[in-house]
């Protein structure tokens, strides 16, 4: 990337991030709406079914595969290396099996239904790639709802983040996937506040922007060999 692509991508990172770039109908249809969940006899938990526990295992192992592969090309190897074990474990696991659908997270499922996700209140607390993570309370600024506050994400952690969303966006759109398609999810979302520290923000708009206008292996060499790489 020479020095006029640069300064062409960091204006777009100073610009308001909105939805002007692209229809409203194709930014809704990246968050699919998926099958119904309903709870099983008793008012209990739907139960795991094998071919859920086939697809989700499927599923995880596919979207690390892309993760890694993305983070390798960032130079991030132990963090592609070990990106989302947490899934494995027993509470996440039966979790994503139980409310598996295989063209959305099992997380969005299984809120739907019970109005919180177990399975990703404990992957958010161990995954330092997600804003999450870094979010606090805090007594000192009156000026946040509850004292909650978002700390400021390290950059290894954002470049993880990248490339935890077009792994993801890759996994479940499958062959419909675009470069776009991180982005249009992110101002899918973003319709809600968001508690991310605003270098995070930044950041996160900067490259997702990058993304959707110039591919893959320009938004992954550039993080590698520049974002990584400031002094």
């Amino acid at each position: 990337m020479n020095q006029n692509q640069q300064m062409q991508t960091n204006s777009k990172a100073d610009a308001a991030c909105n939805t002007d770039a692209f229809d409203k109908e194709s930014i809704e249809a990246i968050t699919p709406v998926g099958r119904p969940v309903q709870l099983g006899p008793g008012g209990k938990q739907p139960p795991i079914k094998i071919e859920n526990v086939i697809g989700h295992f499927k599923t995880v192992s596919a979207h690390r595969r892309l993760v890694r592969r993305n983070c390798f090309k960032m130079g991030l190897y132990w963090q592609g290396l070990t990106h989302d074990l947490s899934k494995f474990s027993p509470t996440e696991f039966l979790q994503g099996c139980r409310y598996f659908q295989g063209d959305r997270s099992p997380n969005a499922c299984e809120r739907e239904l019970n109005g919180h996700s177990l399975a990703w209140l404990h992957h958010k607390g161990r995954n330092k790639h997600h804003y999450e993570y870094w979010i606090d309370f805090s007594s000192k600024d009156s000026s946040s709802p509850y004292g909650v506050l978002p700390g400021k994400m390290p950059d290894r952690y954002i470049a993880e983040m990248i490339a935890d969303r077009v792994a993801a966006s890759r996994t479940y759109r499958k062959e419909a996937y675009t470069s776009a398609d991180p982005l249009k999810y992110y101002l899918r979302v973003k319709q809600n506040p968001t508690p991310m520290h605003p270098y995070t923000i930044e950041k996160l708009e900067l490259f997702l922007h990058m993304l959707a206008d110039e591919g893959e292996d320009a938004t992954f060499a550039y993080i590698k060999n520049v974002f990584l790489k400031k002094k």
